[in-house]
């Protein structure tokens, strides 16, 4: 096959519009699916076949149109006669090209200067039409406008009326009220993605560049139009986490969820520490997003309350982890979530689900906090730095009593920098240690029994939290997993590496503290949801940190 100029490769993933031409090829046309693969694009192999030369008619009628349409592409339809579509977009009959054609000349003389470099590069292809007319995904749109009340939004500010009028317009068929209805649409779609996503509570992110900008409209029309099917992205929420969607199903009385749904039922009820909750795995679950949960309180398994029967002040309850969910990306973007209040992890990529896992997580004395970041690192062989309170309780007395330091599996180090040297453990009086009158920083050597397990995976911030293996398997079975000093232990470390770097990680050696750095680092949120979506309307969880009342609190002053 010749090399094909850059301008010619763009030609071949533009919208059908050589489909009016009538050109023919000696085998198939081309197509390039788009497929996507951790959040990446990826376009698959063109077939190697050479095709036919067009006939001066197929190159007249090739010049005629473009010429109609208002593109400058006829020496290109020439050279590379092929016809290509995107992902979202099948090779269509000359009659559905040519009135979209129609759209597309209409848009081209019509766009705002906001709107225009995203047609533009889409030959000024419509993205709301089919054959010249609306296409399903409008109606889904103007449809999803009516309900953005319960997103804490006015519909006004998105006009549903004049989408209506300017659809029922376009459905006699005109190209120019088609084309002012496209663009209606697509600003609407832009700026309704813009408001949504915007957090209306606060979350501190430990790297900067996950703090909330406002959406560019231009990227979110750009994103929507790479979908498979734009209708159900936009029935489906799919810009939105599926926490959100399914939680918004449920504050909006449709306990039905299309959506994926995140757990099955957890009981509301109060947090006594002296009879935590006892939440349970249930093996026979199997809903899309799957933490299978189910709460079992003092008088046995709780049944699922329906969400028509939930009053105002779990309506309340489902408003504020509304807003929680909120602070996540869309499942396009690959991330991990953990729910500190159930103790589970999700990892989410490609527009779905990929796994999950229970974890366990600070007690409600040491809490893990409330955060974003970015996993950057994993850590084989790691060292354990024990908090100077464990030292202190479990180690020095230990010392006091005869025991070596080393015979222990530890080491002391000078200081707490980063180029601390290890010192002699009999250089300092541990019988102070153990009264709480010195502090010193002792460490675990890496090993079989060393606290960390095999790895960790680290998301810089000043709080030392990071996700880590454990060697304490029997944690992992209890129904309240509020365990750790705040950092967050992983049921399946190994699971989670071979998402995070597409591979089992191994260790070169027995040397401690072996750094691999992640291509892809990827977003991690630290969450605490004390409601989840769930296939029969919505789980209800304990609040072991006593966060919900504050919270809710703070929601309502905004």
């Amino acid at each position: 096959m010749p090399r094909r100029s850059g301008r010619a490769r763009s030609l071949a993933r533009s919208p059908p519009i050589a489909t009016a031409t009538g050109l023919s090829t000696a085998s198939t046309p081309v197509t390039v699916p788009i497929t996507r693969s951790r959040g990446r694009i990826a376009h698959r192999r063109r077939p190697r076949h050479r095709p036919a030369a067009a006939s001066a008619a197929e190159v007249t009628r090739a010049r005629g149109f473009a010429r109609r349409a208002g593109w400058i592409v006829a020496v290109a339809l020439v050279t590379w006669s092929p016809v290509t579509a995107s992902a979202a977009t099948q090779q269509a009959p000359d009659s559905t090209a040519a009135a979209d054609g129609a759209v597309a000349a209409a848009i081209r003389a019509s766009a705002p200067a906001a709107l225009e470099p995203f047609y533009r590069q889409r030959g000024f292809w419509p993205l709301w039409s089919r054959n010249g007319l609306p296409a399903p995904q409008a109606a889904a749109l103007v449809d999803l406008v009516d309900t953005v009340a319960v997103d804490g939004l006015d519909p006004d500010r998105y006009d549903p009326s004049g989408l209506r009028r300017q659809l029922a317009a376009a459905q006699t068929g005109n190209p120019a009220a088609m084309a002012r209805a496209d663009i209606a649409l697509s600003a609407a779609l832009a700026a309704l993605v813009s408001d949504m996503r915007r957090p209306h509570i606060d979350l501190r992110y430990v790297d900067a560049g996950l703090e909330p900008a406002k959406s560019d409209a231009l990227d979110v029309l750009r994103r929507a139009a790479l979908v498979p099917s734009l209708a159900a992205y936009v029935r489906g929420l799919e810009w939105m986490s599926p926490f959100y969607v399914g939680l918004r199903r449920a504050l909006a009385g449709q306990p039905d969820l299309a959506a994926p749904r995140i757990a099955p039922h957890v009981a509301l009820r109060d947090y006594d520490p002296a009879t935590p909750p006892r939440i349970e795995l249930d093996r026979s679950d199997r809903s899309i997003f799957g933490a299978p949960y189910r709460s079992m309180p003092r008088g046995g398994v709780a049944a699922p309350e329906p969400v028509s029967n939930v009053g105002a002040e779990r309506t309340r309850l489902l408003r504020l982890n509304l807003e929680r969910a909120r602070l996540l990306p869309g499942p396009w973007t690959p991330h991990i979530v953990v729910d500190t209040a159930t103790a589970r992890l999700w990892y989410v990529d490609g527009g779905a689900q990929q796994g999950t896992m229970k974890v366990i997580v600070g007690t409600p004395a040491t809490p893990t906090p409330t955060m974003a970041g970015m996993v950057r690192y994993a850590t084989l062989n790691p060292y354990w730095n024990v908090p100077t309170s464990l030292v202190r309780k479990n180690i020095a007395p230990k010392v006091v009593s005869g025991a070596s330091l080393s015979s222990l599996g530890y080491e002391l180090l000078s200081d707490w920098s980063a180029d601390a040297r290890v010192i002699e453990a009999r250089s300092v009086d541990w019988r102070k240690v153990a009264a709480g009158e010195l502090e010193v920083r002792v460490r675990e050597l890496p090993g079989n029994g060393n606290s960390m397990g095999t790895v960790k995976y680290q998301f810089p911030n000043d709080d030392g939290i990071y996700l880590h293996d454990t060697p304490n398997r029997a944690l992992f079975a209890k129904d309240d997993r509020h365990f750790s000093n705040g950092c967050v232990r992983l049921e399946d470390a190994p699971r989670l590496g071979r998402w995070l770097v597409g591979k089992t990680l191994h260790a070169r050696s027995s040397d401690p503290e072996q750094v691999l750095a992640l291509l892809r680092p990827v977003p991690i949120y630290l969450l605490y949801f004390t409601a989840l979506p769930t296939d029969d309307g919505v789980a209800y969880a304990a609040d072991p940190y006593r966060r919900d009342d504050a919270s809710i609190k703070q929601l309502a002053a905004r």
